[in-house]
């Protein structure tokens, strides 16, 4: 039984497979410390030592890979959903 219509159903299609794509390539480049993303972390302005700041950034970038693997889990969720909404709606005829 469809609860939204075709094109609300395709959007979800559309916006779930870009958020997949692009919510894994983040969790790996966060997963292998890319630096271009070392601005996005929740990192303390100063640190005692640089071991200290090491262990904190590997700790960041871990926590941020799993957050998007996360969401990206979230993501086929809404992309199952959709898709099931899809084929409903395109099982169902207007007369």
């Amino acid at each position: 039984m469809p609860f939204c219509g075709p094109k609300l159903s395709l959007c979800g299609l559309i916006i779930s497979v870009w958020g997949i794509i692009q919510l894994l390539l983040m969790g790996v480049f966060y997963y292998i410390h890319s630096v271009a993303l070392i601005e996005d972390l929740p990192l303390e302005a100063h640190y005692p030592t640089p071991a200290d700041f090491y262990a904190a950034a590997d700790r960041a970038y871990s926590q941020n890979a799993y957050n998007c693997w996360i969401a990206a889990c979230i993501y086929v969720v809404t992309l199952v959903v959709s898709g099931q909404q899809f084929y409903a709606n395109s099982r169902t005829t207007v007369a």
